[in-house]
């Protein structure tokens, strides 16, 4: 577990590097751990190393984790496909979801939110790249679904996500994230009442200092603190 340690410092530093080559302070950027098929052991080692946020992409595989790491502080954020079936334990669970793409989404969220007494943060996830085997909405719709989740009394808008497709060359994502920024940007223009359009979840591995350069409020990063997948 000594390499999370030390890989968590190296991705903290180079978050701290992105953000000073373009003005911004390291502060305003959060690294979210994704734990995808890490052990509930792992997911420790990067908390006492000085992880705030973990991501997860399955909700069974977070239920265990969390359950076992219920006395560790962090925040828990989910980032992956979310089906309306499973709002209830999202609801429970996280601070953040990450992955809205649908009003029906969005209300059931809203239901189970009222159940729990509590106001459900969320991300609208946005398929930029228009790809196909990706989940979210298009660029035309963003706004429509922005202006119909808030009227939902127990959700809150907090911004936007996207996956850009995967190049070899960070720099060839970098106008995906610009789009998501643009983006952002007209929807708060709007000024649409409970939506703060604050956060931009973008950017993993692979691209996450392009992603920072370009915006970015939250970067997903797994396999650069975990290693490989299980």
């Amino acid at each position: 577990m000594e390499n999370i340690r030390d890989n968590l410092a190296l991705v903290l530093g180079r978050i701290a590097a992105a953000a000073q080559r373009c003005g911004r302070s390291p502060a305003d950027i959060r690294l979210v751990a994704v734990a995808k098929t890490h052990p509930a052991e792992a997911v420790r080692a990067a908390l006492e190393a000085g992880a705030a946020i973990i991501g997860e992409n399955y909700i069974q595989e977070a239920r265990a984790k969390f359950e076992a790491l219920i006395h560790c502080p962090a925040q828990w954020h989910f980032i992956g496909h979310l089906q309306s079936n499973k709002a209830k334990y999202a609801v429970r669970l996280f601070q953040l979801i990450h992955t809205v793409d649908s009003l029906g989404l969005g209300e059931e969220l809203d239901r189970q939110a009222h159940k729990a007494g509590k106001v459900q943060e969320i991300l609208i996830q946005v398929n930029i790249s228009r790809e196909t085997t990706k989940s979210g909405v298009s660029t035309a719709q963003a706004m429509a679904l922005a202006r119909d989740l808030a009227q939902l009394p127990n959700i809150k808008v907090k911004g936007l996500m996207t996956m850009p497709p995967y190049f070899d060359d960070p720099v060839r994502a970098r106008p995906y994230f610009a789009d998501l920024r643009h983006l952002r940007d007209d929807i708060r223009a709007l000024a649409i009442p409970k939506i703060d359009m604050l956060e931009l979840s973008m950017g993993m591995t692979g691209d996450f200092e392009a992603a920072i350069e370009e915006g970015a409020t939250l970067v997903r990063v797994g396999t650069a603190i975990f290693g490989g997948r299980s």
